[in-house]
């Protein structure tokens, strides 16, 4: 038993659960009609709902106690500060200097970061203006049209995420991204497009990621064969990296390479020079204001006390699912197709920070950690897999998400998405009993009972984000909530939420995979299934004969 399940708050939870376990949310909304408003909380224009969850105020209390055993608060001080708390690579944790106003000062061994994030912030924004505007050209003289985004992980979602949620707000060139290194994202996604006004944005802090490199090798190979000239790579392509030798020696001149700093995480970098297709799409103007959403979030997490903290709330109420619950899967769904891709960020926020096995002390956890983290928009996911969260045998806690104004003057669409999003929500929750199935008299094929089908057991827990607008301000500030809902957790379970060595043996294995490919021996010791499958790919590939 570990220190922490063997913890006094940590065994009164287990406690709490063990006792509570049969109640149901029909029981605890009828036995408190101020359930609602009292598990409610507000910040940064985000009402959060948190009342269709099977907690007490018991369990929220033991909870915060759980959180102050664990230090929560220290070790939220402790990234604001600037402490290596990324122990495994010893590294600070500086996302939210990224979005801090220009009047804030933050000492990194010794130097503040502040003057040359507000550098690359400048230099952004007089880029994005130049292309914009149609003053910055390409090789032969016109105007960008479109911009290509080559980058993988934290360099493709967050950026991707938000050009997308923000798409309404777009006045900027077609922003596009390629990530996959199969030949079909690349090979679609410049289709159609002209050679003489297309942008690349090369995203790779090293410059050597596999699947970016290989992307924008083949970019810079599909330019030149249309311009015909060395001299249309320095016009053609931005570099977001660290590796000036790299991305010299790519074409790309000096004064094209934005950079950014070791204190950024992939899956927190949208909010430095990673977000320059954000800038080039609505605005640098619009960039702030994500910014400045974001820095609104943050103020709220440092400050607000933990039981009116969002991101805490948010952060132990899943905790208690996947540790005390046993519900190991997270369905965010939201309400607006804006967000259609927000899920996918998502996925990699939550399971790339706290899908680990291993506590801070290098020590195997025994407890559950991050949840399996997926999800669609409605109403979309409703005709897809909403029948297995209301009547499938596994439990999956859901956030909604829904803003209240629409932004295409329909309201006609707008009131029956609201309808569905609050529906969906209330039918999870409460369910409908055999007894009342009975009542409705449903008719069905003769002798067929249909009550047991149209019986819903509800107690599914869920909480309801409400937005007032789908604004880049209010996007940044939820963003910026997920961001620290996962540190909390990360705080309470003793890992590391801002390393991923989970995603480095894959990689190392394909190098010599893809050089067998080609025909280069295997490795030694190569199992026999790699082997096998390596060579029916080969002789597939060799064709007939």
């Amino acid at each position: 038993m570990s220190a922490l399940t063997a913890s006094a708050a940590w065994t009164a939870l287990a406690s709490h659960r063990a006792i509570h376990a049969s109640r149901h949310l029909r029981e605890l909304f009828q036995g408190d009609p101020a359930r609602f408003p009292r598990l409610c909380a507000s910040a940064c224009g985000l009402l959060l709902d948190y009342s269709r969850n099977a907690i007490t105020d018991e369990t929220l209390a033991l909870l915060m106690a759980l959180a102050r055993q664990q230090g929560v608060e220290a070790q939220r001080e402790a990234m604001f500060a600037g402490a290596p708390i990324n122990h495994t690579e010893g590294r600070a944790v500086l996302h939210c200097a990224l979005r801090a106003p220009a009047s804030a000062s933050l000492v990194l061994d010794g130097h503040d970061v502040m003057p040359g994030v507000r550098a690359v912030l400048a230099r952004m924004e007089a880029f994005s203006a130049a292309v914009r505007t149609g003053r910055l050209r390409g090789h032969r003289g016109a105007a960008f049209t479109d911009v290509v985004n080559i980058g993988i992980g934290g360099s493709d979602l967050g950026p991707l995420m938000v050009v997308e949620a923000l798409r309404h707000y777009a006045d900027g060139p077609r922003v596009h991204f390629v990530s996959n290194v199969d030949d079909a994202h690349l090979a679609q996604t410049l289709r159609g497009l002209d050679p003489a006004t297309t942008l690349f944005i090369v995203a790779s802090k090293t410059f050597t990621t596999l699947e970016t490199m290989t992307n924008a090798a083949s970019a810079r190979r599909w330019l030149l064969q249309a311009l015909g000239d060395e001299a249309a790579v320095a016009s053609h392509f931005v570099a977001l990296s660290t590796n000036l030798a790299a991305t010299a020696a790519f074409g790309i001149a000096a004064e094209r390479v934005f950079a950014f700093w070791d204190w950024v995480g992939g899956r927190y970098s949208l909010w430095s020079a990673i977000g320059l297709s954000i800038s080039l799409a609505v605005g640098f103007e619009r960039f702030e204001q994500l910014l400045a959403g974001a820095h609104a979030m943050d103020r709220h997490f440092r400050e607000a006390p933990l039981e009116r903290n969002l991101p805490v709330l948010m952060g132990l109420i899943g905790l208690w699912h996947v540790s005390f619950c046993g519900y190991h899967s997270h369905a965010v769904l939201p309400y607006d197709q804006y967000l259609h891709r927000f899920p996918a960020f998502l996925q990699q926020l939550d399971m790339e920070s706290n899908g680990k096995r291993t506590d801070r002390h290098g020590n195997p956890v025994d407890y559950a950690t991050g949840p399996v983290l997926w999800g669609e928009p409605g109403t979309n996911g409703q005709h897809a897999f909403f029948q297995l969260l209301h009547q499938g045998t596994t439990v999956v806690p859901a956030d909604f998400i829904a803003c209240a104004q629409g932004l295409h003057g329909l309201p006609d669409h707008h009131r029956l998405l609201l309808a569905n999003c609050l529906a969906q929500s209330r039918a999870l929750a409460f369910g409908k009993t055999l007894e009342e199935a009975r009542a409705e008299a449903a008719r069905g094929a003769p002798g067929v009972d249909l009550a047991p089908y149209r019986s819903f057991p509800g107690n599914r827990p869920s909480n309801t984000l409400i937005l007032d607008r789908l604004t880049p301000e209010r996007l940044g500030a939820l963003v910026a909530l997920y961001e620290h809902k996962v540190f909390v957790q990360a705080a309470v379970w003793n890992i590391n939420a801002f390393d991923q060595w989970g995603v480095e043996l894959g990689k190392a294995l394909a190098t010599p995979i893809a050089a067998a490919l080609e025909g280069t021996p295997l490795p030694p010791g190569t199992d026999a299934a790699t082997a096998g499958l390596v060579a029916h790919l080969r002789a597939l590939q060799a064709g007939p004969g």
